[in-house]
Order: structure tokens, then sequence, then C-alpha cells
């Protein structure tokens, strides 16, 4: 991914959660519209009617959970745009280190089957070396496909999107 997409992807919960906690604080900082102009403004140690708490708390919920809606949506498109390809790339370089690791088994057993090749004609003298000459061939086979298969499906995972 990158460097450009990403600050884009983040940038936009960014925005929004910066959005909604600007919109919080005006709405906090603006007079009350409810409020009776014309010479007849209250007084801070005026009592409030049940009407203006009840909107101003009303308003203040709806504050809250646009913020708190605007914070989901942020972090889910962070969470998209960062932990899913991290997480592709790792499972991509979890394949790659087992493929080598099945690669090094693979050669050891064939390097020990090379060096018992001329064991490859079974005779009652070299039955046993013959029969260990099948298994390192056979392991060798085994982990050289294993090996084969995970890089394989390592270039797979990497290549889709």
């Amino acid at each position: 991914m990158d460097s450009e997409r990403f600050g884009r992807a983040l940038g936009v919960g960014a925005r929004a959660a910066a959005k909604t906690l600007v919109t919080a604080a005006d709405a906090a900082a603006s007079p009350n519209p409810r409020a009776k102009s014309g010479g007849q403004a209250r007084t801070a140690a005026a009592p409030m009617k049940n009407a203006d708490v009840t909107a101003r708390v009303t308003q203040a919920a709806a504050q809250v959970t646009q913020a708190a809606d605007g914070l989901n949506r942020g972090s889910q498109q962070f969470k998209r745009s960062v932990w899913g390809p991290v997480k592709r790339l790792s499972g991509v370089l979890w394949l790659e280190f087992t493929g080598v690791f099945f690669g090094l088994f693979a050669l050891s057993a064939g390097s020990a089957a090379w060096k018992m090749r001329d064991a490859w004609h079974e005779t009652p003298a070299n039955h046993e070396t013959h029969v260990k000459l099948l298994i390192a061939g056979s392991i060798a086979l085994l982990f050289g496909y294993f090996c084969v298969s995970s890089f394989l499906e390592a270039r797979s995972r990497q290549r889709a999107k």
C-alpha cells in the first residue's frame, strides 16, 4: 500500500472525527436559539426552564452520538486500510518462510539420497541401504512439493487484492 492511499484512508476518518469535534464545540459555545431576545437576557443565576434543560441535554446527546459514529467510521476505515494489508503481507511472509524451511528439509533428504544412489538396485547385500534410499528420496519429493506449493500459494496471495 503506498503512502498516498494510506494517508487518504487515514485522513478520511481523522477529518470526520475533527469535523464532529469542531461542530460539537461550536454548538456548545453558541447561545441557545430558543432564548428570548429583546432585552430579557437571562442572567447566570436565573433558573432554567425544564424545556431548555431537556433541549440542551438532547442536543448534547445527539452531538455525542454523532462524534461516536464518526469515530467508529474512522476506526473501521483505519482497520481496513492498515490491518488488511499487514495481515495479507504477514501471511505471504509466513508462507515464504515455511517454503524455505521445507526446502531445507528437501535438500537435506535429497543430499542423503544422492549419497546412497549406488544402492538403487536392491541386492541382498544392500537391502538396508536401498530402503534408506527410497525413504530419503520420498521425503525429498514430499518436502520439495511442500516447498514449491508454499511459494506458489504465497505468490497467489501476494497478487490477490
